[in-house]
Formats: C-alpha cells, structure tokens, sequence
C-alpha cells in the first residue's frame, strides 16, 4: 500500500519519490519506466540476505529479464577502487543503453550504484531503493552520485537523477540503533533548515519513535517534501542547494579522520551540526535558547555531540579536503534562526580550531 508520493519536477526531470508498507507495488512502478532491455539489481550482501528475495519475486511480476551484481557495503567500499569490478560484471551481463540500474541499499549502494549509472555507456538510467532511514530522507533524492577517494569522501562524482526512488517503510525494521540515528541526524538537519512544523515535532520526539510507524512516516515525508523541493530549485548546487550540507564540513572531515570506521555518517553529521550551530552563534546571531533546545533534542535522539579525542588542527587538514573548500577558504553553512539558514560563509581557520575547542568543553 502507498504511503505517500512526492514528485521532483524541473526542467527535462520528471519522478516520484514513493512510500509504501512494503515492497508490494514495486512492479508497478517500474513499469512506468519505458523501454527497458534488462533491469541489473546492485546490492550488498547483508540487504541480498534480507530483502533480494522478495525484490526478485515482485519483480516476477514484470516480463524483464533480472540480473544482480553484488557488491561490499559500508563506507569504506565506497570508492573508485571498486568500479572496475562493477563496469566488467556489467559489460560480462550485456547490459546495453536500455538497462536499468537498481540501487538496492543504503546510502553507500545508492551513491555508489548512481555513479556507476552516470558513467557506464557515458549514462544509464537507474532506480533507487533505499533500505535505512538516511537513504530514505536523504541521499536516494537528489540525483547526486559518487565515491570516494583515498583523500576525501565524495571527490569523485556526478549528478544524475534516478528514474524513480522507491522506499519500503518494512525494510527499515530490521536497522541497528547506529542506522536509525543515521537517518535521524539528517532528519534533524532538516527540521533545523526548513523549521515550521518538522522542527515543532522533533522537540517532542525521543530515538524510540523511530520504531512508532505514524512519526516514521512523518520523518520522512516532510525531509522528502522539503529536499525535493530545494532540489527542483537548485539541482546543480549553484546556489540554496547548499544549504543541505549544514553540518557537513566537520562530519566529513571527522568521517575520513577516523577511516570511516568509528562513526556512521549520520553521527558525523550531528557532531557537525553541534559545531555549525556554535559557528551560528559567534557568526549568524543565532540563540544560546535555540542552541540549547537543539542539544535537548539531540539527547533524546541519541545522538553524539563531540568527539575529544579527534585532533582540532588534523580536523582542519581534512576540511581543506572538502570539495566546498576553494584557495585554502573553508565555506560553512550558517543558521541565523532555525529556518534561516545561509551558504558560502568563509571562516577562519583560527575560529574553526576555537569552534571546535569550544564544542569539546560543552
């Protein structure tokens, strides 16, 4: 059964993002995509155990051949180094300029899996199928695809919308704790940069509502609701775009700093949004009460707030990293007020080392 829909509609660019119990009703919306030759699944083994099967039944339903190519999950395999592997399966399986790609996964598969689709025969079309909360609310919409480099997560990548994103509120059940904060930290981000009623309903949300399908829903459908319509403004990141990556600056550089293994994204991001918010204060005028109210929040979501341990002046070298970063000038997104939020704001690296000291004392 559907949940919801929303559309993401600028220029030549026309899909749904849809919501449904399960994954019943994927056919059908597959078989609104015209033309196809082959649909490739890529997965990584944990999802295959849990979900392929029931992928690969409903997609019975469909007269078009099915082939999958299995991949490693976690961030760590995000990178350029496993393309080759990909391209050849892909071109061992015959797929042609009418197959269609599905990312069924995680944020990891579906960046992954969107930059095989952008690159492979110069672009093929692909579907998203997110399986965790993150993916969901976050980085199945949009249409920006990468990997990751030896130096810096993201470096290398395109944006290439999907033909449609599918989720199944079913395959989110079985997440650990660390995924659903994951998904949390984004949805958190949002609340902060749209406020209205999202922000409203997170004051009075703990990390058990994750588990509560009504406020789950809602999660989602308002970080949806608000991406695509910042998206459908600003595809390219030429503009507001970048305002979605509030929180980002810090929660990568802490990402590549601890090789991707001490922390999920989405916790990275919160200790981001924890020091974005400190920035605010010195730089945007915004409220120690609005700040307070964001850490409450923060620790009825479980969610970490700094790491003392991480050196301030390595945490530097690897924002210098950070695509948004031009001629040794780090760019942060700011809030003024929650709601409020601006882009491009050049800070020092002496106010980032204080920054961060300061979010090491709280």
């Amino acid at each position: 059964m559907q949940i919801s829909s929303e559309k993401v509609e600028f220029g030549n660019t026309n899909y749904s993002v849809v919501l449904y119990e399960d994954f019943d009703g994927l056919a059908f919306e597959l078989e609104k995509i015209q033309k196809v030759s082959k649909f490739i699944i890529i997965t990584e083994k944990k999802v295959a155990k849990l979900y392929l099967d029931s992928v690969l039944l409903e997609l019975k339903k469909i007269n078009t051949p099915v082939e999958v190519i299995l991949i490693k999950g976690k961030e760590k395999n995000k990178h350029i180094d496993r393309l080759k592997s990909v391209y050849n399966q892909l071109i061992e399986l015959n797929a042609d300029r009418k197959s269609v790609i599905l990312a069924l996964g995680g944020g990891v598969v579906g960046d992954f899996s969107g930059f095989v689709a952008a690159t492979f025969l110069r672009g093929v079309r692909f579907v998203q199928i997110p399986t965790t909360l993150l993916a969901c609310v976050d980085s199945s919409v949009g249409g920006k695809v990468a990997v990751n480099a030896d130096k810096g997560k993201n470096m290398i990548g395109a944006f290439h919308q999907p033909e449609l994103v599918f989720a199944a509120l079913h395959s989110l059940e079985t997440l650990e704790d660390k995924e659903w904060k994951c998904g949390l930290a984004e949805v958190l981000k949002h609340s902060l940069l749209m406020g209205g009623s999202l922000f409203e309903v997170m004051k009075t949300s703990s990390f058990q509502d994750v588990h509560n399908k009504s406020m789950l829903r809602v999660f989602i459908a308002e970080s949806v609701k608000f991406k695509t319509t910042i998206v459908a403004e600003d595809e390219k990141e030429t503009g507001k775009r970048a305002i979605l990556n509030l929180g980002h600056t810090l929660g990568h550089a802490i990402e590549s700093l601890t090789n991707y293994k001490k922390y999920s994204h989405g916790e990275c991001v919160a200790m981001g949004l924890v020091f974005a918010l400190i920035l605010s204060k010195g730089k945007a005028n915004f409220s120690d009460e609005s700040f307070s109210e964001v850490l409450r929040i923060m620790q009825n979501l479980k969610l970490p707030t700094q790491d003392k341990s991480l050196s301030p002046k390595k945490l530097v070298e690897h924002m210098l990293h950070d695509k948004k970063t031009s001629e040794r000038q780090i760019k942060f997104i700011l809030l003024n007020e929650v709601g409020s939020a601006t882009w491009g704001n050049i800070v020092s690296e002496e106010e980032i080392i204080s920054a961060i000291k300061t979010q090491n004392s709280l």
